[in-house]
């Protein structure tokens, strides 16, 4: 992607797009894949997926689809003769709500292959034309599915954690990171979504609470003092957000993990699964995903902010919403740990989980910019 080098001196932070639809919130904590629980990476699809998946998009008889993960959907790496053709994706039961919002997402990742200059990955129709596999198993229980062509590289995330990598090439991926995100948003503010476009908010209350979309962090293993350090952080950081509105559609998740690296070094954005209305720095919040409590995330939020402003401006009140929705990422991903496999993270990100929670938090009630302080501890 080739991002401008000067940020345009008018246009706001929030784009003026308005959501066509916001879709009804799904069903709050849905467990994991109990059909997919038994399977780790590398294993083969259970034949009744490999039946289907292979009929709806006509694939050869021998092809193969073998696990990458399970987290908010399983997906499976498509090899045809032995060579990756394509990703598929069966979408978690429960967590987007109808066919017509990944139809959504799917349109909308077209769109921004089509318009900018953001790679991402070719969206694979059906043989009948569709977009996504609705299907019945066995059971009686409903599923989607979709696939993607196979995108060539490494995901960043494990680039970057090659003990190697000197943190000067870190906050350069993180500034190319911020800028990428700035495009989509430009692109978010100019583009007009097909009829029927329709997908999910990602407001204070799907992020936290009791109804919140990927669990209540108050279910995590805390100690009295960090649930009340935790408890505060919240209403801190609701009091800064209570008077902003959602202001456009946002990848939701465009962080390292999310982001393939080729042998050229250029980025493709991948996993728009997340994606829904919110307010637009909640991709900032999103970029620092379960490493906020770490000494040298300071200056990766500096470097994604100097990215970003390469695109688009950011002001001093956008920096105080940043911050408030930094903890509340915080407390979704302590929440998302209630309701997802424990190998969906290295063992010590895991583990860092609930004292790196009380950890930031704690630092935000002291210094509520403290995130935006290059080496600030």
């Amino acid at each position: 992607m080739t991002a401008p080098t000067t940020a345009p001196t008018t246009a706001p932070t929030a784009a003026p797009t308005a959501a066509p639809t916001a879709a009804p919130t799904a069903a709050p904590s849905a467990p994991p894949f109990a059909r997919f629980a038994s399977l780790r990476r590398g294993d083969p699809a259970p034949g009744w997926l490999h039946r289907t998946v292979l009929d709806a998009w006509g694939l050869p008889a021998a092809t193969s689809l073998t696990l990458i993960a399970v987290s908010e959907n399983a997906t499976f790496r498509v090899e045809t003769g032995g060579s990756p053709v394509g990703v598929l994706r069966v979408h978690r039961p429960g967590y987007v709500a109808d066919a017509a919002q990944i139809e959504a997402e799917l349109h909308w990742v077209r769109a921004v292959g089509e318009d900018t200059d953001v790679r991402v990955p070719e969206v694979r129709a059906l043989r009948d034309g569709s977009l996504v596999h609705a299907f019945t198993d066995e059971t009686g229980a409903r599923w989607f599915a979709v696939q993607f062509g196979f995108v060539d590289g490494e995901v960043l995330e494990d680039v970057l954690a090659a003990g190697d990598v000197d943190l000067d090439v870190v906050r350069a991926r993180y500034a190319e990171i911020g800028a990428t995100t700035a495009a989509l948003h430009e692109h978010v503010g100019a583009w007009t979504p097909p009829r029927g476009f329709t997908r999910f908010d990602w407001d204070l209350d799907d992020a936290l609470g009791a109804g919140s979309r990927w669990g209540d962090w108050r279910r995590a293993a805390l100690s009295p003092q960090q649930r009340d350090v935790c408890e505060r952080g919240e209403l801190a950081a609701r009091a800064v957000l209570a008077t902003a509105t959602p202001t456009g559609l946002v990848h939701a998740d465009l962080r390292p993990s999310n982001l393939m690296v080729d042998r050229a070094g250029r980025l493709t954005v991948i996993d728009f699964d997340d994606c829904g209305w919110a307010r637009l720095l909640w991709d900032f919040a999103a970029a620092l995903s379960f490493i906020e409590h770490e000494d040298f995330t300071p200056a990766l939020a500096s470097a994604w902010l100097a990215g970003y402003r390469t695109v688009r401006p950011l002001s001093e009140e956008d920096l105080e919403v940043a911050a408030a929705l930094s903890v509340v990422r915080r407390l979704q991903m302590l929440g998302w740990t209630t309701t997802h496999r424990q190998d969906a993270l290295p063992p010590a990100v895991w583990a860092a989980q609930v004292p790196g929670t009380a950890r930031v938090v704690g630092e935000y009630l002291r210094r509520p910019r403290w995130l935006f302080e290059d080496g600030a501890r």
